[in-house]
């Protein structure tokens, strides 16, 4: 499965998202519209009844603008265009004979100063020049700066790579530069002279 469709797996939830707004909007409008009528039928209006009506129009005005924001949030969600929240596809670039161990056991998570998030591992590919490539995808749950994912490969070993992107984050449309491991604890590769060997790259879906 492709990994954007694996992130987006809910866009029907937001197509019912927009059907439910724009039942809300219909709803609204209707209210509004009653008001409006009841208002300009009576046959007396103290200034009571204008304070009284005037408040009511104010909290039905609120509400449409309220409906109109939530409907264009639904629609740009169902688009793809701004997701309430961001994610970062990453590839990750190692010596082919590290990445032959992915497996179930596998994992991937993002550690931030306010939580852990799993990773989705999208699959590895072989590259010309004895490396490979393990790519992925994890969502941005919190606004924050400082970002580290790390990649646990039993047998392995741990893997971190610090994510170079502000607290709020913007679309990008390509890979980002490579980047080179900012820690590694591996049986197999360590120190400074294997640090080459282990880079990432990434975008901002």
């Amino acid at each position: 499965m492709n990994i954007l469709s694996s992130l987006w797996t809910d866009s029907a939830d937001a197509q019912l998202g927009i059907w439910m707004s724009a039942l809300s909007g219909v709803a609204a409008a209707l209210a509004v519209a009653l008001a409006m009528t009841v208002y300009f039928r009576l046959a007396y209006r103290t200034w009571r009844d204008v304070v009284r009506h005037g408040l009511a129009m104010l909290a039905a005005a609120a509400l449409l603008a309220f409906v109109a924001f939530d409907m264009r949030h639904a629609a740009l969600a169902f688009l793809g265009l701004n997701p309430s929240k961001p994610a970062v596809e990453f590839e990750i670039r190692m010596p082919r004979e590290i990445l032959t161990a992915v497996s179930g056991d596998t994992q991937i998570e993002l550690h931030t100063d306010r939580n852990q998030t799993l990773a989705l591992v999208d699959g590895v590919n072989d590259l010309t020049d004895g490396r490979a490539v393990l790519r992925g995808a994890v969502v941005l749950t919190h606004r924050t700066a400082d970002r580290m994912l790390v990649v646990n490969l039993p047998g392995k070993g741990t893997f971190e790579f610090r994510l170079r992107l502000p607290a709020e984050p913007h679309r990008t449309e390509q890979f980002g530069p490579w980047h080179f491991a900012d820690r590694i604890a591996s049986t197999l590769a360590s120190g400074i002279a294997q640090q080459d060997a282990y880079s990432i790259r990434y975008r901002v879906l």
